[in-house]
């Protein structure tokens, strides 16, 4: 099953790739709160049953510019940094021996189509192709060999980083966090439509392709990120689990490759979907603005 929020007329409305097209899964169903992918998810294997037959219906065509956030304003993004080692080791890292965690905050999604808009408060705004996980029933201290009945689907990321904003203190959450640089999308991919253990991901820039690994080579696999996040927190329906970029970054090209107004990003993961979004930069008056650290941050970054 294929998962998608759509702009309409009426709002922000969940939709399931139909026989062709995509059908709208609360009035296809009868149950309007289903119109939020949110209660979907709260609603579990239940609301699932309801929505299969929509499959096979006949649907409307959609317009790429209409795809919204495929979790839209999620309330949290638990993000693993640093999970491939070539990305670790092009970084000049240690390949780590713990999980690197952050959090996105819910204003940093956007469609998968979308402007992705470049800071004006920052010079090196760097791409991430990753696999998000979509939490389903969640729960806590859910063992790895449990973990994909925890799991809704998976979906398509950029995890867009301001780099002199992640690298000036020693925490990430600025520079991961700007506003609307998180694209995510096209679908939520159910489980048994793909196995992600194995799968290709392959990010582009104006066409040249940037990075290209596959989901076993991560550190952390999936089963296992699950599990870590649910030593800690109880994971909810509609939690984003970002799961980390491999190697082949900007930043860490010589000379660094930023993302610049006018370019076109591309991340494709095999069996999920592509997203892509044109970098468009800020408009925004910031004479005398005093929080610019570019001055800090190390040169490669």
């Amino acid at each position: 099953m294929r998962l998608a929020t759509i702009v309409t007329s009426r709002g922000l409305r969940l939709h399931v790739a139909g026989a062709t097209g995509y059908v709208d899964v609360a009035d296809g169903t009868g149950n309007p709160e289903f119109a939020d992918v949110r209660q979907v998810l709260a609603a579990g294997s239940a609301a699932l049953a309801a929505i299969a037959p929509l499959t096979s219906r006949e649907g409307q065509a959609v317009d790429p510019a209409d795809f919204g956030p495929a979790v839209p304003e999620p309330c949290r993004v638990l993000c693993l940094g640093v999970n491939y080692s070539e990305h670790a080791i092009e970084g000049g890292r240690d390949v780590p021996t713990w999980p690197e965690a952050f959090v996105r905050g819910a204003g940093s999604a956007i469609g998968p189509y979308a402007d992705l808009v470049k800071p004006a408060l920052s010079s090196r705004f760097d791409y991430e192709g990753e696999v998000g996980i979509v939490i389903g029933a969640g729960g806590r201290y859910i063992r790895a060999a449990d973990a994909m009945s925890a799991i809704a689907g998976f979906v398509v990321l950029n995890d867009a980083s301001a780099r002199e904003w992640q690298r000036a203190a020693t925490q990430w959450t600025a520079g991961k966090n700007f506003e609307g640089s998180m694209p995510i999308g096209p679908e939520i991919v159910t489980p048994d439509e793909v196995n992600i253990g194995d799968v290709q991901l392959t990010t582009t820039l104006n066409g040249q392709v940037m990075q290209s690994a596959r989901t076993s080579q991560m550190i952390v696999d999936i089963p296992s990120a699950i599990e870590f996040f649910s030593s800690f927190t109880r994971l909810r329906p509609g939690d984003v689990i970002a799961t980390g970029t491999p190697g082949g970054v900007g930043f860490a090209r010589k000379p660094p490759v930023w993302l610049e107004p006018g370019d076109v990003i591309e991340v494709t993961v095999e069996g999920v979907g592509t997203i892509r979004n044109r970098v468009i930069a800020e408009e925004a008056d910031l004479t005398g603005w005093r929080w610019r650290p570019a001055d800090r941050a190390p040169a490669g970054f």
